[in-house]
């Protein structure tokens, strides 16, 4: 899935040591808001300290955010999970070039000189 918008919030960075396998982890979380008639918000993490890294979401950035959506329950409640795997920006609009080849100076021409049916036929 993919939502465009602009960064609105970047929220605290959250890590720890995995139990099972004594491994670090860090997450940290974003808030985008669209650019709808009624802009609607979401908030998404991007997992590890490699992506954190690699991706750099500022505040105030337009991005397109590609993320997974899954859920998973806890004591009987369930609660969603918003990852980003890809986060674009957008291209800067391309200048026209200008024209590599300068205007030539043509001669003016006269029209009101000479015969007026110049035709060979």
């Amino acid at each position: 899935m993919e939502l465009s918008g602009k960064i609105i919030a970047v929220l605290e960075k959250r890590g720890g040591v995995a139990k099972a396998t004594g491994n670090p982890w860090s997450v940290q979380s974003y808030v985008l808001e669209t650019h709808e008639q009624y802009p609607r918000k979401m908030c998404f993490e991007v997992f590890g300290e490699d992506k954190i890294a690699q991706f750099n979401i500022q505040a105030g950035e337009e991005v397109t955010v590609s993320f997974d959506i899954d859920a998973r329950e806890y004591q009987g409640r369930w609660f969603n999970s918003i990852r980003a795997w890809k986060i674009d920006r957008p291209q800067p609009e391309a200048q026209p070039m200008a024209s590599p080849i300068p205007p030539m100076d043509l001669p003016p021409v006269d029209f009101g000189s000479g015969p007026t049916d110049d035709l060979p036929f």
